[in-house]
Parts: structure tokens; C-alpha cells; sequence
């Protein structure tokens, strides 16, 4: 066991017994996927008629909305041209499913049912349709472990979107919960501002949404600001997430098993474990 978590030794054991488990893994999320297509099969005709029309509406609104990224796009590449700087290539993305979820309850990580044969790669960014899920932790051939945002030991750099102060996001090991620790009690910080990725380290592409803040409390002899945070991602009911490729694969590893429990970094940012 020591080895392992020193020097991974066990790792190809780990991967080739990942290749034996998938058929069980699968087997087990079955029953639960056989219920969901029943219910599905039973859906009344007038309710598919009013999600039709919920749909379309959303359809031509996203359409309006698609116009005005393009306009904004466009200008986008035109400024950057006056800057000479190189343009930004769109992200590639890969949907998957949750397959299982840890049942320690001082683990926030989710199992998926992509790995190495889809090209994930650890350390890869995991969004879903609102916000940030979490990181490839593990991957074995065909499935991988994501930790998610919300676990004791990680920790995400991001900004306030409203002014740009940057901060620590750390996880609370509650599953929909962000703590911020390091502002000082005059920072500008609201309820209700909302937390985006701040890009710093390489780890996560900058501008996605991550959280926003619920509570503020400041304390006269107390030098910083006690700030929690509600992820906009709804990691305890989300069932499809997006891998995202806007990062180099060849990168440095930042969250591995192998990094020591006391100290974990995230994102190029070294942080303490929360251990409150």
C-alpha cells in the first residue's frame, strides 16, 4: 500500500481490474436506466406537447442569443488582430454519463463511463450544462474518476465577475457548498455575486461559472471575511457532464491520488486541506 501511494505501482492492476468491473458496473446502473426509459414510456401526450413548446420557445431564444455571440466573436477576432494576439480556438467537448458515485461520505468523486479510449486525460476540466463538476482524477480504459468541486481537498483560483477580485474557492465536503477563507473583511464582496473560473495556474479554461456567494459575515477582530458560496452546477442531481479540451494534456498533473492527503494543489495554486 505504501508503494502504491508513493510510486503507483499498482496502477496497470488497478486498470486491468477496471476492464474486469465494467460489466458489473454497468449491470448495477442498469435497473436504474430500465426504470427511467419505463417512465418515460408512460409520459402523457399533452406533457410531450407542452415540452415541444417549452423547447421551441427556448430554441428561438437561444437562436437570438446565438446571433449575438457570433457578432461578439467576430469583434472579439478583430481585436485581437489590432493586438497581434493569437485567436482563442473554440473548445472541444465530449458528453458522458454518471455511471456510480463514491459512497465514502468524505469523498465528493463520481465515476463516468469514458476513459483513456476517449482521450481524457487527468487533470481535464468537467463542466455540465450550468457550471464546473470537477477534474479527471483517475482514468482506466473505459471509465475515469472525477472529484468534484465541492471535495474537502480541492481547491479552484477564481474571480468575482462583477470586479474581478481573485480568490480561493475550497471545497466543504458538503455537496453543494464553497468556502472562501482568504478575503480580508474590506474586500468588495456581496451576497450574490457570482464566482467564474479566473484561468490562473492552466488547469481551467477562464469564464465559467462556478459558484455564487450566499453568505457574508465580517468580524471586527477577525482578519478575514467568512464567505460561502452555492456551486451553479447541480452536482447532486446532474446525470450527463462535458469533458472539456481547451487545456494542454501534457500539462503537469496538478490533483492526483498520490499527492499527499495534507496539502493538495489545484489549478497552479498550493492550498491547505480544509479540515474544519
Amino acid at each position: 500500500m505504501v508503494l502504491d501511494h508513493r510510486f503507483n505501482t499498482l496502477e496497470s492492476l488497478r486498470s486491468t481490474l477496471s476492464v474486469v468491473l465494467y460489466p458489473v458496473q454497468y449491470l448495477a446502473s442498469l435497473p436504474t436506466q430500465l426504470s427511467e426509459s419505463a417512465g418515460n414510456a408512460f409520459v402523457s401526450r399533452s406533457q410531450l406537447k407542452e415540452d415541444r413548446d417549452e423547447l421551441h420557445d427556448e430554441n428561438l431564444q437561444l437562436l437570438a442569443r446565438l446571433q449575438k455571440f457570433e457578432a461578439l466573436e467576430a469583434e472579439n477576432m478583430r481585436l485581437r488582430a489590432l493586438l497581434d494576439s493569437s485567436f482563442k480556438v473554440g473548445d472541444r467537448v465530449l458528453i458522458a454519463e454518471l455511471v456510480a458515485v463514491e459512497q465514502d461520505p468524505f469523498r465528493q468523486v463520481v465515476l463516468i463511463n469514458k476513459g483513456k479510449t476517449s482521450g481524457l486525460f487527468k487533470g481535464q476540466p468537467v463542466l455540465d450544462a450550468n457550471a464546473v463538476v470537477g477534474q479527471v482524477t483517475h482514468i482506466n480504459p473505459f471509465t475515469a474518476s472525477v472529484l468534484l468541486i465541492t471535495d474537502a481537498t480541492h481547491a479552484l483560483p477564481v474571480q468575482v465577475n462583477r470586479n474581478g477580485l481573485r480568490t480561493i474557492a475550497l471545497g466543504t465536503g458538503l455537496i453543494n457548498q464553497l468556502e472562501l477563507p482568504h478575503l480580508p473583511n474590506n474586500a468588495d464582496i456581496k451576497v450574490g455575486d457570482l464566482l467564474v473560473t479566473s484561468g490562473l495556474g492552466g488547469r481551467f479554461p477562464p469564464g465559467y461559472p462556478v459558484a455564487q456567494v450566499v453568505s457574508v459575515e465580517r468580524e471586527p477582530g477577525r482578519p478575514f471575511a467568512s464567505v460561502i458560496a452555492e456551486t451553479t452546477a447541480h452536482l447532486d442531481r446532474v446525470r450527463e457532464v462535458l469533458m472539456v479540451w481547451t487545456l494542454n494534456p501534457e500539462r503537469p498533473q496538478i490533483i492526483t491520488d498520490e499527492t499527499s492527503p495534507e496539502t493538495v494543489q489545484s489549478d497552479g495554486a498550493d492550498v491547505t486541506e480544509n479540515t474544519e
